[in-house]
């Protein structure tokens, strides 16, 4: 009787499943298929995780120890794990997992169908590794001659061109510097270059791209992104332009008429970084208020013993005060933080995850001065994402959109660069500043956050315009310095012509390495601020005690957690998604860095009128005339 009742029961049930509509029936995350589908996405993620981890070990030991042998056996271990990505690829898009009824595996189906360079033949692959080390590795071991003792031919770009650039007056000297610079880290390097484009363009197709730069696009998950950082550079531009026509009119005081155009292009060589992505390290010939002195933390750091050790005891203590992870034993075991005596090293900073036991670390060079201070702050943002992340299946182990892991550094450095931050550590005595100290402080920061956007901007623009074919190859060179010239008004010291090549000169043209990034981290990192200090309530809007500029979230628990929660997703999630949790936004918005500045842009337009100073510039007269046509965001 019960065996009858039984199947009765089941009768019914099938007749009421045939009766659903179409989809609903089958609509179970359990299903047979679902469940396959999690093993086999759970066990590419391991194997995956595996090749992650060999490849890093691999990048690691050549970054740390720069040798050909080092190099030639990285590009074995991507060559070989390129195959096996490669086949991972063909195997998803040959499947049915993109119309799987769970979000979880369509979005792993996504990108794990993503060939990149693995998409190229195995020769082609070796042949574009190559390339890249090879501009990677001549910009690691770039020596230049000194200015006064041409003999010595051993200057590195750190310390020791950087030290000039910073602090000599001549610019005869800053030229020689600059020019032995590009000659050697650049120009060598245009046959490498060509190589790159050529097999990039290549793989795009493979990929199904029109080019290279809408394969980069592609990872902004936004049709309309390109778009979106257009009309973002737009809206900062004003702000830019009063900052450069104020340098500018300062620059011509100090060097006078015959090396500082009054309405035109700034030699870039006179402000103090080798791109001029910065200028604050020549702060000392314009700012706005002299008889304000800066406080002098460096000399406070020596004063205290800082070690370099310190530096990055500081940032752990940070992460830990607002309720996130400690630095893991291994991190102060594996990083290598200095300078070593004994070989050659890629000395610019960069932060590793290795996936696996939480191994994490850093590779910098550091000093102890307030600069790498900063930057510790930074490389610690990219390692505290890295742990939040690390229990994500492999795919998910980043930033869901390429600015967020930039942006996450620089926003703990905001707090960490406060007046109140810098009193709170001893550094200084005053965590309030009075309006001129505090209209010295802004310039400071934009002379670095501000001044950047032009030149980050055209990092990529270039980069677009060469992989897109829009700039023909006997241009590549003028085509570069027009960009430079027309979106930021800077220009090099001397002619450069289509016998040089100078974009090599900036490590991540070199290392492959997608650079809107960091022009959109400079917009998300306000976006975030804004979010962190509102929860910790240091900021509220129009309370003069309560500003963005000296806002410390040191201690929050409350920003903690929320931060926490916004890093743990990775790239699990769209940005978007993630970002409305995280700030009530859902887009690139510009206007939280703007109040940041407000105070001082206020005070540029004024000032800048009251001293009758040009706004804009010209065309620049240090390329041929007949180079590209104007370019257009």
């Amino acid at each position: 009787m019960e065996k009858i009742q039984v199947i009765w029961v089941l009768s019914l049930l099938l007749v009421f499943l045939a009766r659903l509509p179409d989809g609903l029936a089958t609509d179970n995350s359990c299903s047979a298929s679902t469940l396959d589908a999690r093993r086999f996405f759970e066990s590419e993620n391991e194997l995956l995780r595996q090749r992650y981890h060999e490849e890093y070990l691999a990048s690691y030991t050549y970054n740390t120890n720069v040798t050909d042998d080092n190099r030639q056996a990285m590009i074995a271990v991507y060559a070989r794990n390129a195959v096996q990505n490669k086949q991972l690829a063909q195997k998803i898009k040959s499947s049915d997992y993109h119309l799987s009824e769970d979000a979880d595996i369509r979005r792993q189906a996504l990108h794990l169908s993503k060939m990149g360079a693995s998409a190229l033949n195995t020769d082609d692959y070796l042949a574009l590794q190559n390339a890249i080390s090879s501009m990677q590795s001549n910009y690691a071991t770039t020596n230049v001659c000194s200015y006064t003792n041409r003999s010595d031919c051993s200057l590195t770009l750190e310390p020791h061109i950087q030290e000039r650039l910073s602090n000599s007056r001549d610019p005869a000297e800053l030229a020689w510097y600059w020019r032995q610079w590009y000659d050697k880290a650049g120009t060598s390097q245009k046959d490498n270059f060509a190589e790159y484009v050529r097999l990039t363009r290549k793989a795009a197709h493979l990929n199904d791209h029109r080019s290279y730069a809408d394969y980069w696009v592609q990872f902004y998950e936004d049709a309309d992104f390109e778009r979106q950082l257009d009309a973002s550079f737009k809206q900062l531009l004003p702000f830019y332009r009063q900052i450069h026509g104020y340098v500018r009119y300062r620059l011509r005081q100090h060097y006078g008429e015959d090396v500082v155009p009054a309405e035109g292009n700034i030699p870039m060589h006179l402000l103090g970084n080798m791109w001029a992505q910065s200028w604050n390290e020549v702060i000392d010939l314009f700012t706005p208020y002299p008889e304000k002195p800066f406080v002098d933390v460096k000399a406070e750091m020596v004063q205290q013993n800082y070690t370099v050790q310190k530096l990055f005891e500081l940032g752990d203590q940070f992460f830990q005060s607002l309720g996130m992870r400690a630095l893991p034993p291994s991190f102060w075991n594996l990083s290598l933080i200095t300078r070593p005596d004994d070989r050659q090293v890629v000395c610019h900073a960069s932060a590793w995850d290795f996936y696996q036991d939480s191994d994490v670390r850093i590779k910098m060079c550091t000093e102890v001065d307030m600069h790498y201070f900063f930057v510790v702050h930074h490389e610690l943002g990219h390692i505290q994402y890295y742990l939040q992340y690390e229990q994500q299946p492999a795919v998910f182990r980043g930033a869901p959109n390429p600015g967020f892991h930039e942006a996450v550094g620089d926003v703990i450095a905001l707090s960490v660069m406060s007046a109140k931050h810098l009193k709170s550590i001893g550094l200084t005595d005053n965590g309030r500043l009075d309006e001129k100290s505090r209209i010295n402080e802004l310039f400071k920061q934009a002379l670095s956050k501000i001044v950047f956007l032009p030149f980050g901007y055209t990092m990529d623009k270039y980069r677009y315009a060469v992989f897109r074919n829009e700039i023909e190859e006997p241009q590549w060179n003028c085509g570069f310095w027009q960009m430079r010239s027309e979106y930021g008004g800077v220009e090099p010291p001397v002619s450069r012509t289509d016998k040089d090549f100078d974009p090599p000169a900036k490590y991540h043209i070199d290392a492959d390495v997608e650079y809107l990034r960091y022009f959109a981290a400079h917009i998300f990192q306000f976006q975030f601020h804004k979010a962190l200090c509102s929860l910790a309530g240091q900021y509220a809007p129009n309370d003069s005690r309560r500003t963005l500029d000296n806002c410390d979230i040191f201690g929050s628990k409350e920003a903690g957690r929320a931060l926490s929660k916004f890093l743990s997703h990775g790239s699990s999630r769209h940005w978007k998604e993630v970002l409305q949790e995280f700030t009530g936004e859902t887009e690139m918005d510009t206007s939280a860095l703007l109040e940041y500045f407000d105070p001082l842009y206020q005070w540029l337009k004024q000032e800048n009128s009251r001293l009758g100073v040009p706004l804009g510039w010209g065309e620049t007269n240090k390329i041929p005339s007949d180079c590209c046509g104007q370019f257009s965001t």
